[in-house]
């Protein structure tokens, strides 16, 4: 059960969910590619592809910190290369970069459309479609795609519908890429968080209590099971992160709370 050689490319992880799982990699002693945008220091939002490269070295992994904008081909396909150059392989992608904005269909400007779905559904095929062809020679390889499971219920789509199409976008990859390359090997799946999760961008967000929440932790020790697991085993599922670490013999997850014994929020799409 460990990382240790593996390389992985994750999108959008200089900060977050997407840094966590970076990091509980690292202390295997995996590679890293921090595939995002933020080089330089934002007030509203800590973290950059530098600072949090320097913590994954610190974890006991290597890192490669690429500035990429994954709505731009060009850019993804420069980074794979980069990053391929750089440790011989991608072994894991992890689809993690996500663009959020819950409002209505009247109060959804046309631009914020266009980047949720240029980031979460363009995005997440661009940097599956450039990784794959290295995957495909990889041993054990694995795509995870931070999306909900799939549910036609009406009430997950009439507060935000653009928002919650973008996400299923994500979800609908893992189902058609999941069964496209089932026999050559590659796993593809999805993991969503049983609980809102405390992260910076959630912070920006008014009227969330980050008390109520849980820590990414829980997320990247539940990713790390799913990496690790022989990729002709589990593929093409939507594994939510308590479920993942109960299979697994977890019992106790107060340490993953934020502020423990306090009432959990139950995630958007649960």
């Amino acid at each position: 059960m460990s990382l240790k050689g593996k390389t992985l490319f994750i999108s959008g992880g200089s900060r977050g969910i997407g840094k966590a799982i970076a990091l509980r990699a690292a202390r295997d002693g995996a590679n890293i590619v921090i595939a995002a945008k933020t080089a330089e220091p934002n007030p509203k939002l800590p973290g950059t592809i530098y600072s949090t490269a320097e913590e994954i070295k610190q974890a006991g992994g290597n890192a490669l910190p690429l500035q990429v904008d994954i709505r731009e081909d060009d850019s993804v396909r420069d980074a794979v290369e980069k990053a391929v150059a750089h440790f011989g392989g991608i072994d894991i992608l992890v689809n993690n970069a996500s663009a959020i904005n819950l409002t209505g269909t009247l109060e959804t400007p046309m631009r914020r459309f266009d980047l949720m779905f240029g980031v979460n559904v363009r995005g997440t095929f661009s940097c599956s479609q450039a990784c794959l062809p290295h995957l495909l020679k990889a041993h054990n390889p694995h795509i995870l795609n931070l999306s909900p499971p799939l549910n036609l219920d009406p009430k997950w789509f009439a507060p935000h519908t653009a928002y919650t199409m973008s996400k299923y976008g994500m979800s609908l990859c893992v189902l058609g890429m999941s069964e496209e390359f089932k026999t050559r090997g590659v796993a593809v799946n999805a993991l969503w968080p049983r609980t809102v999760i405390a992260t910076a961008a959630l912070a920006m967000i008014p009227g969330v209590n980050t008390d109520n929440c849980r820590t990414e932790a829980i997320m990247a020790d539940a990713a790390h099971l799913i990496l690790c697991t022989p990729s002709r085993e589990r593929t093409g599922q939507f594994l939510i992160d308590e479920e993942v670490l109960r299979a697994a013999g977890v019992v106790e997850f107060d340490h993953y709370a934020v502020k423990p014994g306090a009432p959990l929020l139950p995630d958007l799409f649960l």
